[in-house]
């Protein structure tokens, strides 16, 4: 059996998709897998059981990067085609089966859901390798608890200002992860760099992990975090399907619908619009509140 999956080039929501293909991985155990995303996304599916082949769409002007993903596929018959790009690709393509995303409302992970009828939603997860969780085990060892930041952002409107982040840390050391090594996280490229320079400043005792991590890597390293609490971004969706405790924090962007999606999530939402409209107090209490339900579980 074969199945195509074509997913978004974004991070965040190729991670939130990774519960659609979790599901299938399941229920078709045979199945080889052909998925479709961007080179920024690549990662999250590097890892993933089965993957017979992952295609990088570049986007290319007048969309002909469909019309390359169309050649590509074309001379396969598939025997599920899902598409959550709601393209007309899957329609072109020869098929025995295609599901194809709808604009609903709700959570992402239940318009996903709502692409094979599933109720309830499945939840992300995140594939890693031996050798992934061997640099985390590196970086990461066995020690105190750790509390991974993630100050950045693909926008700056989503940013929360690391001043906050910092106090939020000197909190939460001082309270619930007494004694807790901070741990910073963020992607590649001088924009993350500029983000996290800040907090880095501000916490120079922190493990720096800013730019140093394929997407699995990150994803390993996480996992070994008690607590995670970030921005609105890839990375916190990402920190979400590891399984970690993740806190997100929202201003100008819609948690009804972007929320973290895992075992153990909360979001800690602005006042306002702005993040700045998103007091230390707030996070400190919604941070608090998250680690003793995790303990509880």
């Amino acid at each position: 059996m074969r199945i195509l999956f074509v997913t978004s080039s974004r991070i965040g929501d190729a991670v939130l998709s990774t519960g659609l293909l979790d599901h299938l991985l399941r229920a078709h155990p045979a199945a080889g897998f052909t998925v479709a995303t961007g080179p920024v996304a690549e990662g999250v599916f590097l890892r993933m059981p089965r993957l017979e082949r992952l295609i990088l769409l570049e986007k290319q002007r007048y969309g002909r990067h469909w019309l390359g993903l169309w050649a590509a596929c074309a001379g396969t018959v598939w025997d599920l085609v899902v598409d959550i790009r709601a393209s007309a690709l899957a329609y072109t393509l020869p098929a025995r089966r295609r599901a194809v995303m709808r604009r609903r409302g709700g959570h992402k992970t239940a318009q996903l859901a709502a692409v094979l009828g599933l109720d309830p939603p499945p939840l992300p997860v995140a594939w890693t390798a031996p050798a992934d969780r061997a640099r985390a085990l590196a970086l990461l060892p066995p020690g105190p608890p750790v509390l991974a930041l993630g100050p950045t952002a693909n926008w700056t409107g989503k940013v929360w200002p690391p001043e906050r982040f910092a106090a939020l840390a000197r909190a939460l050391l001082a309270g619930p992860l007494a004694g807790a090594r901070i741990a910073v996280f963020a992607g590649p490229g001088a924009q993350e760099q500029a983000l996290a320079r800040p907090l880095l400043a501000a916490l120079p005792e922190a493990i720096d992990l800013t730019g140093r991590l394929t997407l699995p890597e990150a994803a390993a390293c996480l996992a070994r975090a008690a607590l995670f609490v970030g921005n609105d971004s890839g990375l916190m969706h990402l920190a979400a399907a590891t399984g970690t405790p993740t806190l997100g924090l929202f201003g100008p962007t819609p948690a009804a619908e972007y929320a973290p999606a895992g075992r153990c999530t909360a979001t800690a939402i602005a006042r306002g619009a702005r993040m700045a409209d998103l007091d230390v107090a707030t996070v400190v209490d919604a941070a608090s509140g998250l680690i003793a339900l995790d303990r509880a579980a």
